[in-house]
């Protein structure tokens, strides 16, 4: 008789201190897209941009709110929605929350991206994506938003070669990759270190970045 446990008939997995990535793809985003595409790209042309973790490319100050107008209100506002519906108390019971937060946009053509970063001072980040310069269909132009494993390399150091038979267990101590499409809005926790590989193409990458912090518990509504 074989009495060898099996893990699906003895035993539990339970996926303890799980990093919640939240992909949401927005309907009907295609007239959005049109608006915010017109809008980042004349604001470029006019502004020299900051320069924080980008490799090369553009990017806005912090203040899209101020000049993004009726597209960039909608993005905003799903952001807010999505990150309250991915928010609770302590129990598990849901909260009301109000979110302070800012926004710019990102702007890389052939060659740029950015380097690893976090985003310190906020609670939830998001990155909505106008354009993906063609990368959805075309793997070979890269863009890629790149997630490290929040545990560092620790995990894969002794044996490399192995990994945990479990959902998103293959990537321990290493990476995992988010293609961009337009529409998407992607949301993580804001001390998740995260880069944009490089793109490789003729068009143009550009994305929304949205910081949220929730107000002091006094100032909440």
């Amino acid at each position: 008789m074989n009495d060898q446990p099996t893990l699906e008939a003895n035993a539990s997995l339970r996926a303890i201190f799980a990093t919640p990535v939240i992909e949401y793809p927005l309907p009907n985003a295609d007239a959005l897209n049109a608006e915010l595409k017109r809008v980042i790209l004349e604001r470029e042309k006019g502004d020299k941009g900051t320069q924080h973790s980008n490799l090369g490319g553009w990017q806005s100050g912090w203040d899209m709110a101020k000049w993004g107008g009726d597209a960039f209100d909608e993005i905003h506002r799903a952001a807010h929605a999505v990150a309250s519906q991915a928010t609770c108390d302590r129990v598990g019971k849901p909260v009301p929350v109000k979110w302070i937060s800012n926004a710019w946009a990102n702007v890389n053509r052939d060659g740029q991206g950015n380097e690893f970063h976090t985003h310190p001072g906020a609670y939830w980040s998001a990155s909505y994506y106008v354009d993906d310069g063609g990368a959805a269909s075309d793997p070979s132009l890269g863009g890629e938003f790149e997630i490290q494993d929040p545990r560092g390399v620790a995990p894969a150091m002794l044996a490399p070669y192995l990994a945990f038979a479990m959902p998103g267990g293959q990537s321990v101590g290493a990476s995992e990759l988010v293609r961009p499409q337009p529409g998407l809005l992607l949301m993580f926790p804001s001390w998740l270190s995260h880069a944009v590989r490089p793109y490789r193409g003729d068009g143009v990458r550009i994305s929304i970045a949205i910081n949220m912090t929730p107000a002091p518990f006094g100032a909440q509504a």
